[in-house]
């Protein structure tokens, strides 16, 4: 259950099939404090997926790596990018 995402591996440029769930935790290496609306959950790579038994991951499809609740409001990476269809009033992630 679950969705499966590719995911490509490092050396080969082979593709290894892994489900969200076993995607790792983002760590405070990865992700800063952020006190603007610089979040992930404002950023284009952000996803929800509903997990096993309908519980919400919260997912950064370019880490591909996975949030801790809370951690969406208040942190971001590097890369944070906004999505440009938000800026026209489009955000399914957040409404």
């Amino acid at each position: 259950m679950g969705y499966h995402l590719r995911r490509s591996t490092s050396g080969a440029g082979g593709s290894l099939d892994q489900p969200i769930e076993e995607w790792p935790y983002l760590d405070q290496e990865v992700l800063q404090g952020s006190r603007t609306r610089k979040v992930c959950m404002t950023c284009h790579w952000f996803r929800h997926h509903a997990g096993v038994n309908c519980i919400p991951l919260l997912t950064c499809q370019l880490h591909q790596g996975l949030l801790a609740h809370g951690e969406h409001l208040t942190r971001r990476c590097q890369e944070w990018i906004k999505d440009m269809t938000r800026q026209r009033g489009w955000c399914p992630e957040v409404a």
